[in-house]
């Protein structure tokens, strides 16, 4: 028999006349909506070149708290006057094609279902939904150009029938999370561009370049031995030869060279001086490399910029041998978590922490033993409860830590569980750069540092950069994601691989979509709040409540009380009892 539900996801053309809709009208939560309401709305006609798509679910995302408080002074706004122009959030959307533009119709058609990627360019400005473009939290919007036709192409992803909507929805967290375990860094000279290579007076090394010097179209040369600089002329396009440059007029050379973006690939060699590291890194370009290659640490912890590892995925990359190019390639450079490792995740209660600690859990030849830090301690009992079912069928050891109710430091805790060893993998989920340096004084002298929450470029934290080359420590982070990454998650998703919808702790209707938001800020519930757009009088639910409120949506609820397919059928068929 055929249920309410799958009757909702047919209905792809029964429109009503009007669409609710919460736009945002300036910065505060007070200015969502008209009254503290949603509005209606016209349902308009796509035009030959747009869709009419249905919003069939909506995560609601921390990150839009800055577009809340800043309203038209957020970048991706550009000064918009939301009075007369407002936006709308809601990135993280799942869509149901209802209407089709002529233009379009070989492309799509009715009752196909996407997921949306919201981190868009076109013509190379940074757009996004859920900000520039107006995002989710109404019931029916337009989608044409200016999503359809950007720099990378058309944003939407095709879904999968085998996805429930929250599955849908949440592709887009879910792929900013696995993007943090992907190669984003260049690990090769840059092809055509700029390199500076600095030595040490005094130093005899015999250095080797056996692959990628004759990659940038300039070479310049400070103070290195005269064997490699025998070598380079042989080699590279363009040889310059600078040996006046000092960390003094740095700046100078990188506007000369550079016109003040930065050199594309930096190659330190025997670096000694802390200090002079911090300075040549500020010259690194986005997504350049600084390679290091020396045999003896450093004589202290360099000032690292961890805004730019988060945003301009500069590498630091390095080796304790002669061969310089041996720095550089994928295979040296990891950036998924170690094989049967032992990982920290720092600050990792919220919504996104708690998907990389499934994602970790789930990993096939992932961590065998798994820290989660977090300052609350319902957060961290959801983590355990939510969590149990997995970690014993994936033979994984989870643990959790609230530094603020325990005498042992985590620098010590994770010293006392490796035996003195260090983590594998560091994970930070807090945008704190003091937290960000003290995570990285517990890890392997091999391990990797991952940077998921962002602090402002120019923010600085004293890292240990010796081990990088000295043992192949990692300092990685990435922002954002692409529909491939969204894709890759899909796939795992139909594969069995992971369940998405786990992390959803609450549940509610467009008319609570504002309650919603506050409740998001005041991080009221242990994970993802989940909208859905047309079950305008579901009131904001945490899955803990459903048990009184809505038992039999409960009954279907997963392992740990966790939100699944068939919960989410029994949520529509208990709300469209009467759908024709």
């Amino acid at each position: 028999m055929t249920s309410q539900f799958e009757k909702y996801q047919d209905l792809a053309q029964a429109l009503p006349k009007a669409t609710s809709t919460w736009n945002m009208y300036g910065a505060g939560v007070d200015n969502i909506g008209k009254n503290n309401q949603p509005e209606l709305f016209d349902i308009p006609e796509p035009a030959a070149n747009q869709l009419l798509v249905r919003v069939d679910a909506v995560g609601l995302c921390f990150s839009d708290v800055k577009l809340i408080n800043q309203g038209s002074s957020h970048p991706k706004l550009y000064n918009r006057d939301l009075t007369k122009e407002p936006t709308r959030l809601g990135h993280e959307a799942t869509l149901t094609v209802v209407k089709v533009g002529d233009e379009l119709s070989e492309q799509f058609k009715v009752g196909e279902r996407y997921a949306m990627q919201p981190d868009i360019y076109q013509n190379g400005k940074s757009t996004a939904y859920g900000y520039t473009v107006p995002g989710g939290l109404t019931q029916y919007h337009l989608i044409g150009p200016e999503i359809l036709e950007t720099d990378e192409g058309s944003c939407l992803l095709k879904v999968s029938d085998e996805l429930g909507f929250a599955e849908a929805a949440l592709l887009e967290p879910w792929g900013c999370v696995w993007a943090s375990y992907t190669q984003r860094r260049r690990l090769e000279p840059k092809q055509g561009g700029v390199m500076w290579i600095v030595g040490q007076a005094g130093d005899d090394t015999v250095y080797g370049f056996s692959k990628g010097l004759s990659s940038p179209a300039k070479v310049i040369l400070t103070n290195v031995p005269e064997q490699l600089q025998v070598l380079a002329e042989k080699q590279a396009q363009q040889v310059i030869i600078r040996n006046d440059i000092t960390v003094e007029n740095l700046e100078q050379a990188v506007n000369e060279y550079t016109d003040g973006i930065g050199f594309d690939d930096v190659v330190v060699l025997a670096p000694k001086s802390a200090k002079a590291l911090t300075s040549i890194a500020k010259y690194v370009a986005r997504r350049g490399t600084m390679n290091m290659v020396g045999k003896q640490p450093l004589d202290g912890l360099v000032d690292a910029d961890v805004g730019r590892l988060h945003y301009d995925y500069v590498a630091f990359i390095g080796n304790s041998g002669v061969d310089i190019a041996d720095s550089y390639g994928e295979q040296r450079n990891r950036c998924d978590l170690r094989k049967d490792g032992f990982a920290v995740f720092v600050g990792a209660g919220g919504p996104m922490g708690q998907m990389h600690v499934q994602r970790a859990i789930e990993l096939k030849d992932g961590p065998r033993k798994v820290v989660v830090t977090d300052i609350n301690d319902q957060r961290l009992a959801e983590i355990e409860a939510r969590f149990a079912s997995l970690t014993e069928a994936n033979n994984c050891e989870l643990v959790t830590y609230n530094p603020t109710n325990s005498d042992t430091p985590l620098p010590e805790l994770v010293k006392q569980m490796t035996q003195g060893e260090g983590a594998d993998d560091v994970v930070v989920c807090v945008p704190n750069a003091q937290i960000m340096a003290e995570s990285a004084t517990f890890m392997k002298d091999d391990g990797m540092l991952v940077l998921f929450a962002g602090v402002p470029n120019g923010t600085l934290a004293p890292v240990d950069f010796s081990s990088v080359y000295l043992s192949n420590a990692q300092y990685t982070g990435t922002s954002g994601l692409t529909i491939d990454d969204q894709t890759v998650v899909m796939d795992n998703t139909v594969a069995g691989n992971i369940a998405p919808a786990i992390c959803v702790a609450a549940i509610g209707g467009m008319n609570v979509a504002k309650d919603g938001i506050q409740a998001m800020i005041d991080a009221k519930y242990p994970g993802k709040i989940l909208i859905f757009p047309h079950l305008e009088e579901l009131p904001l639910l945490g899955l803990d409540e459903l048990a009184e409120k809505l038992p039999e949506v409960a009954a279907a609820l997963g392992a740990g009380n966790t939100w699944n397919k068939q919960a989410e059928k029994a949520l529509f068929d208990h709300y469209f009892k009467e759908l024709a």
